[in-house]
């Protein structure tokens, strides 16, 4: 149990550690021996000068080994918190201990339409549903892109969908690009809606998502990306991968250390580049593949917790995972595994919590599980808060005054706290004859109507007409330069 101060009050609030100390000294003490032994690919001569010039080994032209000494240096560095803000500069995301903040995920191949139930390609229109729906469900605090639209030059994709997270939204968003050009654009595209690099980098409202390719090999866009970033002094969430079984070894530990490996280079390097650079680690790993669909499953178990504990053992803010299934609709599968992946990350203490909204193990995407998603963490926030335990809650006065004989439905001390209860937007709590006065309608339709009175009804705050001018410029400019058609 652990004391969280929230609105100036104390609760106690429950905490899960699946690793102790000793078995995350453990994993950071294999990792330090991977460095050094074994080594990793760098696919990108800015940071193999870098490492070169700190005192790595370099050999076989971009293979580092990295010594323990720098990682140690890299901590003192960096940034234990990061903060991010929305469009107007308000600082509503403090990353940083066990605080959870939640959003969607990025680039599902599929939507499921809320209006039909089909699953189809996406368009940037959905982009832009999306980030509507987003900025009006209270629980989300984050955005990112959901879904790839197919209806744009592909080559550029990631631009468009930036534009319609900067039009259509206030709150903080993570970017995805697929090439560097992609992120120096997103991050153009910020700076002319914050008015400026400085006022961007003191007040970030965007942070940029990096895959990478395994813990051991470092693809050149990642690096670039990840230099970049750093030089600007923006946020990098730095996700080198590995699954077990295929990439990285198959046991938890050994799939783990592969993740942590990768998550250590690209903290040394993020502090090299520019020292006091915020850096991000990853939140999530120690996933395998399954061995009997050949699928990367999202909402297994066994990984959970594993990277939290390591991401809280050195101290850094990590980008995790939750809300998301491997059901391919919104069924009962569907919200299980939404809720317990939510429930985990939530008691793990996930700071930047993506991927709400998830279907089909990461390739299909649906609004009405994230309305879903929305209630779910509204249940989890009234769980998380704890008790408070005071004369004014206990009532016992209040109690002797009613006595065996009354009752409390119109005392003013229920008036004044009926509220603080949960009251949820989708989980239904009629009697049947109500319930089925209402249509009879299951979860998923309940949700999918939300979504469709959401877009009927919610105008998110617009971008200034010079700052969406801007925005829009420069990807007229992409496509230009790498467009098809």
């Amino acid at each position: 149990m652990a004391n969280i101060n929230t609105n100036d009050q104390t609760f106690l609030s429950a905490q899960f550690r699946r690793l102790s100390d000793e078995q995350c000294q453990k994993i950071h003490w294999a990792s330090l021996e991977v460095l050094e032994r074994t080594g990793v690919r760098l696919y990108e001569q800015e940071a193999i000068d870098l490492l070169e010039k700190a005192g790595a080994h370099i050999s076989d032209g971009n293979r580092a080994r990295i010594p323990s000494g720098l990682v140690e240096k890299a901590f003192t560095t960096v940034p234990k918190r990061v903060v991010l803000c929305d469009r107007h500069g308000n600082r509503v995301m403090p990353v940083e201990g066990h605080r959870s903040f939640y959003g969607p995920g990025s680039d599902c191949l599929n939507i499921i339409d809320h209006r039909t139930g089909e699953r189809r390609k996406p368009a940037l229109q959905d982009v832009v549903d999306g980030m509507i729906v987003a900025d009006a469900l209270p629980n989300i605090d984050f955005v990112m892109s959901m879904v790839l639209p197919m209806d744009v030059p592909q080559m550029v994709a990631d631009r468009y969908q930036m534009e319609a997270m900067l039009n259509h939204t206030t709150k903080p968003i993570v970017f995805v690009t697929t090439e560097f050009s992609g992120c120096a654009d997103a991050v153009e595209m910020a700076e002319a809606v914050a008015g400026g690099a400085e006022a961007l980098r003191l007040n970030p409202f965007v942070a940029c998502y990096i895959n990478v390719t395994t813990g051991l090999r470092h693809n050149q866009e990642a690096l670039q990306k990840l230099l970049y970033l750093a030089d600007k002094g923006l946020p990098a969430l730095y996700i080198p991968v590995g699954q077990g079984g295929t990439t990285a070894p198959v046991t938890m530990a050994g799939c783990q250390t592969i993740w942590n490996v990768g998550a250590l280079v690209g903290l040394v390097l993020s502090q090299l580049k520019r020292e006091g650079a915020p850096y991000i680690m990853a939140g999530w790993g120690s996933g395998a593949l399954d061995m009997k669909t050949m699928v990367q499953p999202y909402a297994e178990p066994d990984r959970r917790g594993i990277a939290q504990a390591m991401a809280h053992f050195y101290g850094l803010p990590m980008f995790a995972l939750g809300g998301c299934s491997d059901s391919k609709c919104v069924d009962q599968q569907a919200g299980i595994e939404a809720a317990l992946t939510l429930m985990v990350t939530a008691l793990t203490g996930g700071n930047i919590v993506h991927d709400l909204g998830y279907l089909e193990s990461g390739l299909c995407y649906s609004l009405p599980q994230l309305a879903i998603c929305d209630d779910i963490l509204g249940w989890l926030d009234h769980f998380l808060r704890g008790v408070e335990v005071d004369e004014e809650t206990l009532a016992v006065d209040l109690i002797d005054e009613v006595g065996p004989d009354g009752q409390f439905i119109d005392a003013e001390h229920t008036y004044r706290h009926f509220r603080e209860r949960f009251y949820p937007q989708l989980f239904d709590r009629h009697n049947h004859d109500d319930w089925q006065a209402k249509g009879g309608k299951t979860l998923a339709e309940r949700a999918a109507d939300r979504v469709a009175n959401i877009l009927a009804e919610h105008e998110p705050d617009p971008l200034a007409k010079e700052a969406a001018q801007a925005v829009h410029a420069i990807v007229e400019r992409a496509e230009a330069q790498y467009g098809e058609g």
